[in-house]
């Protein structure tokens, strides 16, 4: 068996779905549309530039939804999957995904956004397996505000794929292949990682590395 792993934003999706996620909290009015835009606006800025304290952010995104109900905020995901995340799959990338699954291949989705934004879009990509930044529940199911384990961001990305595979009784290395598909150079310790790395729709220091190791460079949402 061969193994797939696709990252989320900017390489399945046109767009950060993280990001994509607290403007559409601004729009519904239920933040701050001043200190949360802006606030929002800065990590994302971080992100791209690879300067994102990963452990900082995701206090924000976790403490933004700890001021909800889980129902309320599960019925806003929906409303967000309908207006947001939907119309902006592609389906050359489902048929990425589709290919690898016809082909038998385990795969899995792994996101440095949270596992509440990414869980429905995994599902929706008809992906079983996701790994991804996880916050704490109470014992009611409501979210707490704090970070359950350690970011799936950059170097962490390796470290919960191994953890879990390792749960699944398996090794990368028992792979036959294992390809990553990926935007960004903040993932370039699990690009390095796998036998066949894929920069998707990368940005500029992904591509340049990647042309300089001679990587396939994939481009999903080229018109």
């Amino acid at each position: 068996m061969n193994l797939a792993i696709f990252d989320l934003d900017y390489t399945l999706l046109p767009v950060d779905s993280d990001y994509e996620w607290g403007q559409f909290l601004v729009r519904l009015g239920v933040v701050d549309p001043v200190s949360f835009a802006s606030r929002n606006d800065a990590f994302f800025a971080q992100y791209l530039a690879g300067t994102l304290d990963p452990v900082e952010y995701l206090h924000f995104a976790f403490g933004t939804l700890a001021g909800f109900p889980r129902a309320q905020l599960d019925q806003w995901h929906q409303q967000f999957m309908n207006e947001v995340i939907t119309p902006a799959i592609h389906p050359v990338a489902l048929a990425l995904v589709e290919q690898h699954r016809s082909a038998g291949d385990l795969t899995v989705i792994i996101s440095a956004t949270n596992s509440f934004v990414t869980g429905p879009i995994a599902r929706r990509f008809n992906v079983d397996h996701l790994i991804s930044a996880e916050p704490e529940l109470d014992s009611a199911g409501e979210i707490t505000g704090k970070i359950r384990g350690t970011p799936t961001h950059g170097q962490g990305k390796v470290s919960h794929l191994h953890a879990w595979l390792a749960g699944r009784g398996t090794r990368l290395e028992e792979f036959g292949r294992s390809a990553f598909y990926s935007d960004s150079h903040n993932d370039l310790p699990l690009l390095s990682a796998v036998t066949d790395p894929v920069a998707t729709n990368p940005n500029e220091k992904l591509k340049a590395h990647a042309l300089a190791h001679g990587w396939p460079v994939l481009n999903l949402f080229d018109d």
